[in-house]
């Protein structure tokens, strides 16, 4: 049967100095690969792997695609590509962004799932949205082990709080108790794999390729009434459950909460654009209005001057809907902060 020789971490904000903390405690000889994704941008180098190189004994390097995999190793995804892995080797998807991030947690995660099911301990860290709650499903519908940093104890909650809304954990723990418990968990047995969903080679080959045949997509994704807020693409809905997931047939994955998210910033922006627009229109019509003065046409005069309230009435209406976008957004912002740090009991 074998042990648990797979070990997939994820994690956002906060998650390199957490990631340093895990590699400065686990030792050299641990039984299990060790795959991490941290969302990283696109653009320009990264040095995550020096970081986590010097941090502790485990070797760490960006994973290749195609290289075989070892216990006692640390693969990191580089920037642009979802870290999966294939039997014992390493594959870096090209598939579409998920939760506004390429690499995304949730595509190591399932593929950590397919491949080696109740061989792989998943782990969810400090983060901001919920990506990792998809695929830490995954990984505890296929009989592999779930970790949870306490979201109490994490710089950033809403990653675990979302995974929590997701899975009832095997482990929800502080950061402090977590490398203790890891290396337990990879020098046990494995146990029983449960059977897998047939959504999962889907996604994972989505994350791969890109693409998937028609009857999958057929088979997997309904036509919805939202478009991609990136590309304006039609999306179509994920039958995982709640909550819902949408796909769109390009360039991207959301959850609700990420779509929320991206429609309010798509929104802000088209009406900002409209919002110059109708500034500029008002302008013009402002300086019609002033040269039929100088030219003593005082009816076509009047006429700009009624257009030009009608357009500044408009323009007040556009700008006021910003604001309150941007006060949404204010009081969102604020929530987290304090869900992040409650407030002493007195008591």
């Amino acid at each position: 049967m074998g042990n648990r020789n797979i070990l997939a971490i994820g994690t956002s904000a906060g998650g390199v100095e957490a990631l340093r903390f895990l590699v400065s405690k686990l030792d050299a000889d641990l039984p299990a690969a060790v795959l991490v994704t941290i969302h990283l941008p696109s653009h320009g180098e990264s040095v995550l792997d020096e970081l986590l190189n010097s941090a502790g004994q485990l070797p760490t390097k960006f994973a290749e695609d195609g290289e075989l995999i070892r216990n006692g190793a640390m693969y990191v995804a580089p920037a642009d590509r979802h870290l999966l892995i294939d039997d014992d080797r390493v594959r870096l998807g090209h598939g579409p962004r998920e939760s506004n991030a390429r690499p995304a947690i949730d595509p190591m995660l399932r593929s950590a799932a397919l491949c080696c099911a109740a061989r792989t301990v998943g782990v969810v860290l400090t983060g901001t949205l919920d990506d990792g709650a998809s695929g830490l499903c995954s990984i505890a519908e296929c009989g592999g082990v779930t970790v949870v940093q306490d979201p109490k104890d994490a710089a950033f909650s809403d990653m675990p709080l979302k995974a929590l809304d997701r899975v009832s954990a095997d482990h929800v723990v502080p950061l402090a108790h977590m490398p203790q418990l890891l290396d337990r968990l990879v020098r046990q047995p494995a146990g029983d794999t449960r059977p897998i969903s047939k959504l999962l080679p889907y996604e994972v080959e989505v994350a791969r390729t890109g693409r998937a045949s028609m009857q999958q997509t057929g088979e997997f994704r309904r036509r919805s009434l939202l478009s991609c807020p990136a590309c304006h693409a039609p999306l179509t809905k994920i039958d995982e459950g709640n909550p819902s997931r949408y796909r769109c047939c390009s360039c991207s994955a959301y959850t609700a909460d990420l779509m929320s998210l991206a429609l309010d910033e798509s929104l802000r922006r088209a009406l900002a654009v409209a919002l110059r627009a109708l500034e500029e229109r008002a302008a013009v019509a402002g300086k019609l209005e002033k040269d039929a003065r100088q030219r003593h046409q005082t009816l076509v005069a009047t006429d700009w001057e009624r257009r030009v309230k009608e357009y500044q009435k408009e323009t007040g209406i556009v700008r006021d809907a910003i604001v309150r976008i941007d006060d949404i957004e204010t009081i969102r912002r604020a929530t987290h902060t304090r869900l992040q740090n409650p407030a002493p009991n007195c008591d």
